[in-house]
């Protein structure tokens, strides 16, 4: 059974400068246990998405479309309605735990009050609940640690904090928003494979939503490619990364430095990313894709399924491979 279903979310904020489309209609569906992957550059829609669910837009933003959590529409509910899902259903990991975590309070009253509200705990209770999650979460020496202030530990293990404090209240459904961005590549290891056995202990469904696709390889089951706003590409993991299909995709996945190929430069897709302020009328990517033609450049391409992917592009594979 579907646990969250997305269907055509669109995301558009009001400026002194006009109106700015952030996300434009993407879909998706995930089941319980199940991992997404969304990637794409900075400024393709990715946290606005996922803020969108949360209820968690700035508030000249406005979100559209449906988003159906457990039977239930959960985009644009008041947020006293709000306040029940997020945590008991929906946890979010941010990706900077230090400004997450109130400094000036201790672990283990930041991690009590979430099940003291939610749960209605007594403190006591709240207290012992949220050593148990620490340790599960791998931090050595949890019942004493659990008492110090968040400049106390590493990013790593603050990282992990933030984790154990999502899980509290045991939600369906794990939103991990670039939760390795501030960490070493070791650390980022240790979080990825933590979060991948939390979630199998769990049984949650998990998006990451993350720029880096090195952590989604063996993280997530299904991946979907955005870019100014837009999909590009959406399928099997394990299908995007062996036999990509849109120019976008090839480039990002061509970005990423191998162990098997033996070179001394990254290969880097060329231009930036669009400002969506006036992003271009056709293709989001046209400007920067080396098979553009005059209809790239006028005309949006529909996102037409392959097998089973689903694909944004004017061409067959065999004339962008």
């Amino acid at each position: 059974m579907t646990l969250l279903s997305v269907d055509n979310l669109s995301v558009r904020f009001d400026t002194n400068d006009g109106q700015v489309s952030a996300v434009n209609g993407i879909s998706f569906d995930i089941d319980r246990g199940q991992s997404l992957a969304i990637v794409g550059e900075s400024g393709s829609g990715k946290s606005q998405s996922v803020f969108a669910l949360m209820g968690l837009l700035a508030r000249n933003g406005r979100a559209t479309g449906r988003a159906v959590l457990k039977g239930k529409d959960i985009l644009n509910l008041p947020a006293r309605d709000l306040q029940h899902i997020r945590a008991e259903q929906i946890a979010m990991i941010f990706q900077d735990p230090m400004t997450s975590l109130n400094p000036y309070m201790r672990v283990s009253d930041q991690m009590a009050e979430v099940l003291m509200h939610h749960k209605g705990m007594s403190k006591s209770d709240a207290v012992a609940s949220a050593i148990r999650m620490l340790d599960a979460v791998r931090i050595p020496e949890a019942a004493k640690r659990i008492h110090m202030y968040p400049h106390e530990f590493s990013g790593g293990m603050r990282q992990r904090v933030m984790i154990a404090m999502s899980l509290l209240c045991e939600p369906d459904l794990l939103i991990a928003d670039e939760p390795t961005t501030a960490l070493d590549v070791t650390v980022q290891d240790q979080i990825m494979t933590l979060l991948k056995s939390l979630q199998a202990e769990f049984n949650m469904a998990m998006i990451l939503i993350t720029h880096d696709l090195g952590v989604v390889a063996d993280s997530c089951d299904d991946m979907l490619v955005l870019y100014g706003g837009q999909v590009m590409e959406q399928g099997k993991t394990v299908d995007l990364f062996s036999n990509p299909s849109h120019p976008y995709t090839m480039g990002l996945l061509s970005a990423v430095p191998r162990l098997d190929q033996k070179t001394d430069r990254l290969v880097a897709i060329p231009g930036n990313p669009p400002n969506m302020m006036s992003a271009p009328s056709g293709c989001p990517f046209s400007p920067r894709c080396d098979h553009a033609t005059d209809l790239c450049r006028s005309s949006v391409p529909p996102l037409v399924a392959m097998g089973e992917r689903l694909r944004a592009c004017h061409y067959e594979k065999g004339a962008v491979s």
